[in-house]
């Protein structure tokens, strides 16, 4: 199996991408974007959704990756690494994205990862700020961590470089090269479309600017 392309084209068959070029949608850090992805749809898509964590184990197999404990980042990172724990007969946890103010006040959930080797789960990365938040989480329950497993990643070079200073590699079962791809051969949009999605990835905090969408801001 070519997992790229056969996770691009799980993650278009279900329309948990969505190309709006013409018409950007505004991220919470108020970048305009071409692009929105939604891969909460897959436990909706149970088809589909075997091909993600087929697509896991597999990646897990062929970079020879140790794992004792899979870590699922709330909310939507959880159900793949439940998934996939239940699938390998590995034991799973989640990480809150912030401490509770009640009960054990905890942000490690469901058992102890203490000296374990501990493999992140996530939906998706932009800039990774989020994700390396739990490793630290992880780290200070003294969880071995250096690996991040996640259905696709922007790629945006600000994330690239976190991961890479925290010590933690990241592994994505495909990239928005493959899925731009599927999705122009399907007809989802143009050339020209595509060229200006594709010249958001290579800048997208002056993309606006660029195309003259400042005035969405």
């Amino acid at each position: 199996m070519d997992i790229q392309r056969e996770t691009a084209k799980a993650i278009l068959k279900i329309g948990a991408v969505g190309f709006k070029p013409n018409n950007p949608i505004t991220f919470k850090s108020g970048i305009l974007s071409p692009v929105y992805v939604d891969n909460r749809k897959f436990p909706f898509n149970p088809e589909q959704w075997r091909i993600i964590i087929d697509g896991f184990k597999k990646l897990i197999e062929e970079k020879n990756i140790e794992v004792d404990v899979y870590a699922g980042v709330e909310a939507a990172g959880i159900p793949h690494s439940a998934a996939l724990g239940f699938y390998t007969n590995t034991p799973s946890v989640f990480v809150r994205k912030e401490v509770k103010d009640h009960g054990t006040v905890k942000r490690v959930e469901g058992g102890d990862v203490f000296g374990k080797k501990v493999v992140l789960i996530e939906d998706l990365v932009t800039t990774g700020g989020s994700s390396l938040s739990v490793v630290e989480a992880l780290r200070a329950e003294e969880a071995k961590i250096d690996n991040c497993l996640v259905i696709v990643s922007y790629g945006f070079q600000e994330g690239v470089e976190a991961f890479k200073s925290s010590g933690v590699i990241l592994h994505a079962l495909t990239t928005f090269s493959y899925i731009l791809d599927e999705a122009f051969i399907a007809g989802m949009f143009s050339q020209a479309e595509k060229l200006l999605i594709e010249d958001w990835f290579n800048d997208p905090h002056g993309w606006a600017g660029r195309h003259g969408f400042n005035n969405k801001l």
